[in-house]
């Protein structure tokens, strides 16, 4: 009994050791259970801890993205103000140029002009100068009548214009070109009284004898002819004077 009884308490002590060890363990698993759990816990606060940074890092890029995308249209639109205001001040320094053009040319047609004309240089006023040429349009047109008028009215008009000695020179010729001889002589002797030394002179002078001739006095033309010869030796008038005078009878 005494053995049974030993046993006994060997194998009670070995459950007792083995619900120890048993409970132990299960104590060192929950341990770990919680202790897994705990770090569960942790690591699901730190990510969302970091989700929560992403998420405020997310924010802050489309935040800065717009405030990009709003700079972007803010210098797009500057941009273009810029390109207008470029545009517009090209516009009006053009405007500017051409209205001082015009200036410019409305003043030089209300001033006196210079004018060469046969070696000899004047001031004439605007109108003074569109009379006289309109006056030879008319004579180069070969209308001998209304150049006539033009030539004879500019004479009337401007008496002391630098324009005179030619214009009556082409004036003679216009009435030549009339037939109206009388006219004419009288008119380009006035110019070579007037401008004894005017480069179309001799030319007057070679003129009144065509006109003579025409009229049937040869003795006038010859006289006529003779004063050239003499006055302008060297002129081409001359020459064909001479060659006049070859041709002459009576």
């Amino acid at each position: 009994m005494a053995c049974a009884a030993a046993g006994a308490h060997a194998g009670l002590f070995d459950d007792e050791e083995a619900r120890k060890a048993i409970l132990d363990l299960r104590a060192r698993i929950q341990a770990s259970d919680e202790n897994a759990q705990a770090k569960l816990a942790d690591q699901a606060r730190a990510q969302a801890a970091l989700l929560e940074q992403v998420g405020a890092l997310r924010r802050s890029l489309l935040e800065l993205n717009a405030q990009l995308e709003a700079q972007r249209a803010d210098n797009a639109r500057l941009r273009g103000t810029q390109e207008q205001l470029a545009r517009d001040l090209a516009d009006l320094q053009k405007l500017t140029r051409d209205m001082a053009k015009s200036l410019d040319d409305r003043l030089r047609n209300l001033e006196p002009q210079k004018v060469t004309l046969d070696g000899k240089e004047f001031s004439a006023e605007p109108d003074e100068r569109r009379a006289h040429d309109a006056a030879m349009a008319a004579l180069r047109g070969g209308d001998f009548d209304k150049a006539a008028g033009a030539l004879g009215a500019f004479v009337q008009r401007y008496p002391n214009s630098g324009y005179n000695d030619s214009v009556r020179f082409w004036l003679g010729n216009a009435l030549y070109g009339q037939k109206n001889y009388k006219e004419a002589i009288s008119v380009f002797r006035a110019m070579v009284t007037a401008a004894p030394n005017h480069p179309r002179t001799p030319e007057a002078l070679l003129a009144v004898a065509n006109c003579q001739i025409e009229m049937k006095d040869t003795r006038g033309a010859r006289k006529t002819l003779d004063d050239l010869i003499k006055a302008h030796p060297a002129s081409e008038a001359a020459a064909a004077g001479k060659e006049r005078l070859g041709t002459l009878k009576g």
